[in-house]
Order: structure tokens, then C-alpha cells, then sequence
């Protein structure tokens, strides 16, 4: 990789650090989210602890800092590869920011703000079937895996760059792996539905 590309990820991690649902929920709430609902400091566990109007606020907030990262990455190096290495930085930002102790969210709205920009198409229809998902199983977890793991085949059908396909399936595979606890809850029946209080 170039300085750009290094430099790309850096912002890229940096923006994608910012922990959103964590500071709504100190100034709206004053609550530590590492202690509330399932201690996930995402917009989900943030939507169960809080209220709809301060759980979506934060998704949007995570969806457009995937969006940032990756628009400022173009900026700083104008190839395929800053970009994508630059959204993966993000989601992992999210997930391990360095400001909270590396406990952050699961990365999804991320990745969608991320791959909006890089893989469009591939990302309306991915969150499509998410939405599918989680309106009929009221499972947010299950819906996100899916919708995740779809991600990676449809990029590269609409013919997105090869670094963007790798990108989105090293993403995928983070997205899952912070899900496996949600699987296992999902499969046993007691994971928490869509409008089910923390």
C-alpha cells in the first residue's frame, strides 16, 4: 500500500471510532451503554435502552460516518483500494474504537454507509433484505448477518472493483463473527425481537 492508502485507513478508523450511540445515550439519557440492555454501545442496544427517535439518530449518525470515511478516503487517494481499506477501517473503528477501550458496536450501519458509496446497488439490495428479514422475523441480528453476507455475491454481480468485493467480504465476516452470540440466542429462541424493551 501507498502513504495515501495508510493515510486512508487512518481517517478511516478515526471517523469510524466515533462512538455515536455512546455519547447520545450520555447526553439524552445520561447512561453509560456499556452498562445498560446487552452493553453493546451500538444503535440497536441503544434503541432497546432509550427511545426509537435517539436509536435512529444514531443510525443514521453510523451510516454517515461509513459515507465519510469513505468520500474523504477518494480525497486522499483517488484508487479503488484507499477507499475500501479505508471502510473496512471504519467498521472496525466502530466495533474497537480506541476512546471506549475497544468496545464499540457490530459495525452494520457502518457498513452500510460504507458500501453505499463504494458498491450502491449491491447495498440497496442487501439492505432490502435486511429490512425483509427483520420485519418478518422482528429478529434486528438475523437480518443483519443476511443482509451482510449477501453483500460480497452482489458486489461483485454488478461489477463492482475486485478490492471493493474483498473489502466487503472481509466485512461480512467481521459482521458475522460479532453476530455469533446473536445466532446462538436466535437459534435457541431467546434472543431479544425488534420492539422488545432491554
Amino acid at each position: 500500500m501507498t502513504a495515501n492508502t495508510y493515510l486512508a485507513l487512518g481517517v478511516g478508523y478515526l471517523l469510524g471510532s466515533i462512538p455515536f450511540a455512546y455519547l447520545l445515550a450520555r447526553r439524552h439519557r445520561g447512561i453509560d451503554l456499556r452498562m445498560a440492555g446487552s452493553g453493546n454501545v451500538g444503535a440497536a442496544n441503544l434503541l432497546r435502552t432509550t427511545t426509537k427517535k435517539i436509536g435512529v439518530s444514531a443510525m443514521a449518525l453510523d451510516v454517515a460516518k461509513g459515507i465519510a470515511s469513505v468520500l474523504v478516503a477518494r480525497q486522499i487517494d483517488p484508487s479503488a483500494t484507499g477507499p475500501a481499506v479505508a471502510g473496512i477501517a471504519a467498521v472496525l473503528g466502530h466495533i474497537y474504537p480506541v476512546w471506549l477501550g475497544l468496545r464499540g458496536g457490530k459495525g452494520v450501519a457502518t457498513t452500510c454507509g460504507v458500501f453505499s458509496i463504494l458498491a450502491p446497488q449491491a447495498t440497496a439490495i442487501a439492505t432490502l433484505v435486511f429490512l425483509a428479514l427483520v420485519w418478518w422475523t422482528r429478529y434486528i441480528s438475523l437480518g443483519s448477518v443476511a443482509g451482510s453476507v449477501i453483500l460480497p455475491p452482489l458486489a461483485y454481480m454488478y461489477g463492482a472493483p475486485e478490492v471493493t468485493v474483498i473489502a466487503a467480504i472481509i466485512v461480512a465476516a467481521i459482521v458475522v463473527h460479532r453476530h455469533r452470540s446473536n445466532l446462538r440466542r436466535v437459534f435457541a429462541g431467546i434472543e431479544r425481537r425488534l420492539g422488545q424493551s432491554a
